[in-house]
């Protein structure tokens, strides 16, 4: 009895450390006066309204959603066949493969932007979104092939094998056997790489230019000449919607497994 007593001390502990900054937050987007402060004096939504009409967050907003969505798609379509061969055969150069497919993630974020800075710099061919998006694209990418490689291992082969055996292409038992079976793994890679994308700073930092910015980089720009509960206010409502991301792709993964 006593060490569950501590456990769940522990527990508590523990779940005020994660949980604590967001309640301040939440609570401090309520407040009524000029300047954000823990607890608020008064209540107010004049914050949310603020911050709801203001054009650089609504901008921001737009192309951060953008690019989360359009290098989560990228990534899928690039990072599903690497992650097929790589689970499925053995061939010369696989740990390159391998490497190369994880050094976006071992390599810091501010080395990679700065690389990836001057390598458009030079090159001088791309608009300053379509940057954004290569760099988003080559950041989320192993996050991609990571998951789905996990998925595939958890697959047997025998049951693709079956398929061909009985007459199916490789092609053709790749969409109706082994795509199917691993939806969940397809989901949950969709929605950790939009997360990441979406709140990507160091990348974002070294590529975006004047009037293309994600919303991440406005809200520390911002943050820099005020402090006022409108950023409490916008990064409520952006904790709402991770949320709502996360209890949708929990639905959707709870759905395709009882398919």
């Amino acid at each position: 009895m006593k060490k569950n007593w501590w456990l769940s001390v522990v527990l508590i502990l523990v779940m005020l450390f994660l949980i604590g900054p967001f309640l301040i937050i939440f609570i401090s987007a309520f407040g009524n006066e000029a300047s954000l402060r823990f607890p608020p004096r008064g209540f107010t939504l004049d914050w949310f309204k603020k911050v709801l009409t203001m054009p650089m967050f609504l901008d921001s907003l737009k192309l951060s959603l953008r690019l989360g969505v359009f290098s989560s798609l990228i990534a899928m379509l690039l990072g599903l066949p690497v992650a097929y061969v790589t689970s499925r055969y053995d061939f010369r150069g696989k740990r390159f493969v391998e490497l190369s497919t994880t050094l976006p993630v071992i390599i810091p974020q501010m080395v990679a932007g700065l690389a990836l800075l001057r390598t458009f710099v030079m090159l001088n061919l791309f608009s300053i979104e379509m940057t954004l998006l290569i760099g988003h694209t080559a950041i989320v990418l192993p996050y991609v092939v990571r998951n789905v490689i996990s998925t595939l291992v958890n697959f047997p082969p025998s049951i693709e094998e079956a398929a061909v055996s009985l007459g199916a292409s490789r092609v053709r038992s790749f969409f109706i056997v082994v795509l199917p079976n691993i939806t969940t793994g397809l989901i949950s890679a969709f929605i950790l790489t939009f997360i990441t994308s979406f709140n990507n700073v160091p990348i974002s930092l070294f590529l975006t230019g004047p009037g293309v910015n994600t919303l991440p980089i406005v809200m520390m720009t911002y943050m820099e000449y005020y402090f006022n509960p409108s950023i409490a206010a916008l990064a409520t409502i952006l904790i709402a919607m991770t949320v709502g991301i996360v209890a949708i792709s929990q639905k959707l993964l709870g759905v395709s497994r009882m398919m």
